[in-house]
């Protein structure tokens, strides 16, 4: 084509070359099939790329046409101005909102050989902090006094006292389970609103003098100090012609003489007084007052045994009146006999307190008649005591001499283990 002859239009269809060997176009040669099909498919491509081309060229509104769910283009991108009539303001007021990116937060791993630090968002509180050492406060002192609980029981050697009771008190079982379980709860302690008084109450020679007797020599062993153990009989130390007023002084004046020494020691004293059945009524109002806890500190921290046979046919009327229950009976039915026994303490302590109120804040411990065959035992004890073979046959004819009240196939000896020394000394 030459540089002088105009270019062709653009929508204008570009001439077809002549087929090589067609002849003229005046000429009436008919075409070939296939010629006739290709002809109209290439200008229906080259038409609908053009199409293509000007719809890319031309600005679309986003969401007209028929290219509505293509797309929008993007802000920040160079688009003609051809065939537009909008400023730029317009069309970036009509351009969708551009979205915000959310700022992820990275997780931050730890190593597992390193040390992880606490956030300080999940720090403790101070008044967490204190709840945590009040409790452990607390705990140190709990501890601390069971600690201290056990020293101070262990210092009496109370498993010791229960081996030795047992081992020399025949028949009393119960009396001695009751008398090593009060001194175990009162001594666990030092510290007391008032102080622990006994009352052994029974028959005569059930063994009350002897249970005396042994406390005290334990007492004495355990404290290693005898001036804490105290020993008073009223006929030894308060015979009827002397006069109550002085004998009251004299044992106001020991009690507190011994309180006081054992106060300086922190120990708990022993005060044992056998026979009290006989003492006036003046010492039984000192011993009253001894026992007040308006009294000073000292004079609480103490033990009080008294031995009386106050009462005693209360206990004998009640061993007579259950001497039917057999051995074996008493012993499948636990709980009613622990029943019975605790009826017993109770009507002689009501019987004992309408004489005098000093046994209205004592603990009574019965100690009942003695079978025959406990009277046996104490015969072999004494026989091994004073250095003779303790022969059972022998043990046998000898408490075949004493008393004994026959009930149910049952013998309980009147006068107990009371007259074994002197029948023992005749041999």
């Amino acid at each position: 084509m030459d540089r002088g002859q105009p270019s062709a239009e653009p929508g204008a269809a570009e001439p077809v070359a002549a087929e090589p060997g067609a002849s003229e176009p005046g000429a009436a040669t008919p075409r070939a099939p296939g010629r006739s099909v290709m002809a109209p498919l290439r200008a229906v491509v080259r038409l609908r790329r053009r199409v293509c081309l000007q719809r890319k060229r031309r600005p679309l509104t986003p969401g007209a046409g028929p290219d509505a769910g293509a797309p929008a283009p993007r802000a920040g991108a160079e688009q003609p101005q051809f065939f537009t009539f909008d400023g730029p303001a317009e069309l970036a007021s009509r351009a969708p909102p551009s979205r915000k990116k959310r700022r992820r937060s990275r997780v931050v791993l730890y190593p597992d050989s390193a040390r992880r630090a606490r956030p300080r968002a999940e720090h403790r509180s101070r008044a967490q902090s204190c709840l945590l050492l009040l409790v452990a406060i607390v705990g140190f002192q709990v501890l601390n006094a069971i600690e201290n609980l056990d020293d101070n029981a262990l210092r009496y050697d109370l498993d010791g006292l229960e081996k030795a009771l047992r081992r020399g008190v025949f028949g009393q079982p119960a009396a001695v389970g009751r008398v090593v379980a009060l001194l175990r709860d009162y001594l666990s302690t030092h510290v007391h609103s008032r102080p622990l008084l006994l009352a052994l109450h029974g028959p005569s020679g059930v063994g009350k003098s002897h249970v005396g007797r042994l406390l005290a020599r334990h007492f004495r062993a355990a404290l290693e100090d005898g001036a804490l153990v105290l020993q008073y009989h009223a006929r030894h130390h308060c015979p009827a012609a002397r006069a109550p007023q002085a004998c009251r002084e004299e044992l106001a004046h020991r009690v507190a003489a011994v309180v006081a020494r054992a106060e300086a020691e922190e120990k708990t004293p022993l005060l044992v007084l056998d026979e009290v059945e006989q003492m006036p009524p003046a010492l039984l109002d000192e011993l009253h007052g001894l026992l007040q806890p308006q009294r000073p500190p000292r004079f609480r921290n103490a033990v009080y045994v008294l031995l009386s046979s106050a009462g005693g046919a209360e206990v004998t009327r009640f061993v007579l009146q259950n001497a039917s229950r057999t051995p074996a009976a008493r012993a499948r039915a636990p709980a009613e006999q622990r029943r019975e026994e605790e009826e017993l303490r109770a009507a002689l302590q009501a019987l004992l307190a309408r004489a005098h109120p000093l046994w209205q804040a004592a603990a009574v411990v019965p100690l009942l008649l003695l079978d025959k065959r406990d009277v046996v035992s104490c015969f072999r004890d004494e026989m091994a005591g004073e250095g003779f073979f303790p022969e059972q046959a022998r043990a046998e004819r000898l408490a075949e001499q004493l008393s004994y009240y026959r009930v149910a196939g049952r013998e309980f000896a009147v006068t107990g283990c009371k007259q074994v020394v002197a029948r023992v000394n005749l041999l």
